[in-house]
């Protein structure tokens, strides 16, 4: 069985979106693009101004993204009618398809605010698809637990504990995952899989390869492969990602991530002309 080995270590950039919120950018700026992955925001503050102004409404088209909250609450609207509250634990699994246009508030004035969003490609055939919105509360997230650790399951399988998110043409797998020191973890991953881990607290050693100390908050890009060893050196959280590289070039302008310029030119003037939500 092939293991999985450290690619690259990639430490983010600090960066801001919204109307200002202070978050760390790693997937979109190196890589660009780790396909199907196309960006990868961490938020979190405990200085309410640093996120006090949210994410007023804004548009999509042709991805997926999916919004995890680990402290703080957050409240979302969307043109499909979709809304909820997010708190501690929750995910929003968003398909932009053909275009959506929401809103990402802070339903607090203050306090600790955690989180992450990551930006999944759609293949060109479910660019123009229906617009969905997914929540998923945490009490209905499979967990498997035992002495050495605890995996929170949002996408994929790891032993009895199977994620919500099922029938995915990427085929996801998203962990998050505690660990005690010393302990090993084994993941069983598809070798079709582009897969990364990003370190949220602790130390980790990941295959049997040296590679460079790794810190809190750093994304690590893994090597094809079958089998993902990981050791927590101290105690240590990390979330797990995998998909399946959908293969297709893409087109980029901001929110609007399409196959060509010139789809990319249709969404900004479907946008501007009030034709965007189909």
């Amino acid at each position: 069985m092939e293991n999985i080995e450290v690619k690259q270590i990639v430490n983010p950039i600090s960066a801001s979106d919204g109307a200002g919120v202070k978050l760390k950018r790693s997937i979109g700026v190196e890589p660009n693009y780790f396909d199907p992955f196309l960006m990868l925001d961490e938020f979190g503050s405990e200085n309410s101004e640093d996120y006090v102004a949210g994410f007023p409404p804004h548009p999509h088209r042709g991805i997926e993204t999916v919004t995890y909250m680990l402290a703080g609450d957050f409240e979302h609207k969307d043109s499909t009618g979709g809304q909820g509250r997010m708190t501690a634990g929750d995910v929003q699994w968003m398909k932009t398809g053909s275009g959506i246009i929401h809103s990402e508030m802070p339903a607090m004035k203050e306090g600790k605010l955690h989180g992450f969003q990551l930006w999944i490609n759609m293949p060109a055939k479910l660019k123009m698809s229906k617009p969905e919105y997914i929540y998923i509360d945490a009490d209905k997230m499979s967990v498997h637990k035992d002495q050495d650790k605890q995996i929170k399951v949002i996408a994929g399988k790891f032993e009895n504990a199977e994620g919500p998110v099922k029938g995915h043409n990427v085929e996801p797998i998203y962990f998050d995952v505690e660990l005690d020191k010393d302990k090993e973890i084994n993941f069983d991953i598809p070798s079709t899989h582009n897969t990364f881990v990003y370190l949220i607290n602790g130390e980790i050693k990941i295959g049997s390869q040296r590679h460079d100390k790794v810190k809190d908050s750093t994304l690590i890009l893994l090597t094809k492969g079958k089998e993902l060893k990981i050791k927590a050196i101290s105690k240590a959280k990390f979330l797990v990602i995998s998909g399946k590289p959908i293969n297709e070039k893409i087109a980029r302008g901001g929110p609007f991530v399409m196959n060509t310029k010139a789809e990319i030119l249709q969404a900004v003037q479907d946008y501007h002309n009030g034709t965007f939500v189909k």
